[in-house]
């Protein structure tokens, strides 16, 4: 990056997810088509190398969305960047075919991942953490037509700067912890199980517990139990056991494109009524597959009477302390909320995560950004935030937007479509300040 650090970018990515590698596809494909109009970006990921939910790659979990909706197709279905383009170079087109299913593992949808982000590695800087977002020494927003970004590398040296016209935040989501729960050793979020499962002991995880009544949780739950026999899994939900997951094709319309545009445009009430009636196809939910694989082990426990599988339900945890080697948890369980303590091994707790807030790296620039009555950012169709109209730089947010563009805001489903729209908001910006000149 040394021969780049003090170059001014047309768009700046901070975070380079599945989001802002769909966003860097959809450039390069425009510079491949139009060679006369070329915009130049940069990428910046603090990871030391492309990572999506690494500690999530369980053996024979699936993706929840069909492979069709990957990073190009529904803007592109012609793109060389597609799903199928991956399975053809890698030889096994034919054989996914055959397979008859439209939902690849997590393995094989991250190993589509890399192999696209190879394709526009030259853009990315890996070990490049932004620490900050300001104005440029000497400008003030009436006039600024650049950010400058601050970047610190792994170490935490800082030193190199970056500029850009525009830049798109996504950072992606925060883990979110029971309230009084802290991470060690003994107490992972899921957003870090594999790491800290292969750092254990298998042998001295006897006892173990799973807190959360999502995707996540279920799929840990099981694993845990097949590949501990030894071992005692406690599953500690909130609900009343786990929510089916409504994935059937009218629900399923909620993810269509056209739907931002019904959530974007619609009233209060409209709004209301996305989220009252379809959260359950996205929020604490698990496929029925992976229920019903749940259920059939723990019958047949009981058949064999074995005691190894359990179920908390109507539970949540209020503490959790160490007492020698264990992890003590404090629960209230089941409808009377009977508090108990029980001894775990280890600990993993599966409660989701905060959605995106920038705040933080904008700093100063933050003041500049409007917000509305509740507080929280406004932001353009085009998922660009509403600045003071003084601010010429563009501000754009893949992810934290759920109050504006509704429940496909940070998900894959809208990925490619939601990348290209920010693409051609960049790409039309730019042009508008290239034919500035010729106005004047």
């Amino acid at each position: 990056m040394s021969d780049r650090e003090h170059e001014t970018y047309d768009v700046v990515g901070i975070g380079f997810g599945p989001s802002n590698l769909s966003l860097a596809i959809a450039l390069e494909e425009f510079r491949a088509k139009d060679a006369q109009n070329q915009i130049n970006a940069l990428f910046l990921e603090r990871q030391l190398s492309f990572g999506w939910h690494r500690n999530m790659l369980l053996p024979s979990a699936t993706m929840q969305i069909s492979f069709l909706k990957d990073l190009v197709t529904f803007r592109n279905p012609t793109s060389s960047f597609s799903f199928i383009a991956y399975l053809h170079e890698s030889g096994r087109l034919p054989q996914f075919v055959n397979n008859q299913d439209f939902f690849p593992t997590r393995q094989e949808f991250h190993q589509y991942l890399e192999w696209a982000q190879a394709r526009v590695a030259d853009r990315i800087a890996y070990d490049s953490k932004v620490t900050a977002i300001r104005l440029p020494p000497g400008a003030d927003a009436e006039r600024a037509d650049r950010l400058r970004l601050e970047v610190a590398d792994a170490t935490g040296r800082t030193g190199r700067v970056v500029e850009a016209r525009n830049v798109v935040i996504s950072t992606g989501l925060v883990p979110s912890m029971p309230e009084g729960t802290e991470r060690d050793e003994r107490v992972w979020h899921s957003s870090e199980f594999l790491e800290k499962y292969h750092r254990a002991d298998p042998g001295e995880l006897r006892r173990v517990a799973v807190v959360g009544a999502g995707q996540s949780a279920a799929e840990i739950t099981r694993f845990l139990y097949d590949e501990l026999p030894h071992a005692e899994v406690w599953a500690v939900i909130p609900s009343y056991g786990y929510s089916v997951a409504d994935d059937t094709p009218f629900a399923n319309q909620i993810f269509d494109p056209g739907a931002v545009d019904d959530y974007y445009f619609g009233t209060d009430q409209t709004r209301e009524a996305f989220w009252r009636y379809h959260r359950n196809t996205n929020y604490s939910v698990v496929d029925d597959e992976v229920i019903r694989a749940l259920y059939r082990r723990a019958y047949d426990d009981e058949v064999r009477n074995v005691e190894r599988l359990h179920f908390l339900n109507l539970s949540r945890v209020t503490g959790v302390k160490r007492v020698g080697a264990e992890t003590r948890v404090s629960l209230q369980v089941g409808p009377d909320a009977e508090v108990r303590e029980l001894d775990f091994d280890a600990l993993i707790c599966a409660t989701g995560y905060q959605t995106m807030e920038p705040t933080g790296l904008l700093g100063e620039l933050d003041r500049h950004c409007l917000r509305d009555e509740a507080g929280r950012y406004r932001v353009e169709r085009d998922y660009r935030i509403v600045t003071d109209p003084e601010l010429r730089c563009g501000i754009y947010l893949q992810g934290g937007t759920e109050h504006t563009h509704g429940l496909t805001s940070s998900l894959l489903s809208n990925i490619a479509v939601r990348s290209g729209e920010i693409a051609d908001s960049i790409i039309s910006r730019c042009a508008e300040r290239a034919a500035e000149p010729a106005l004047r």
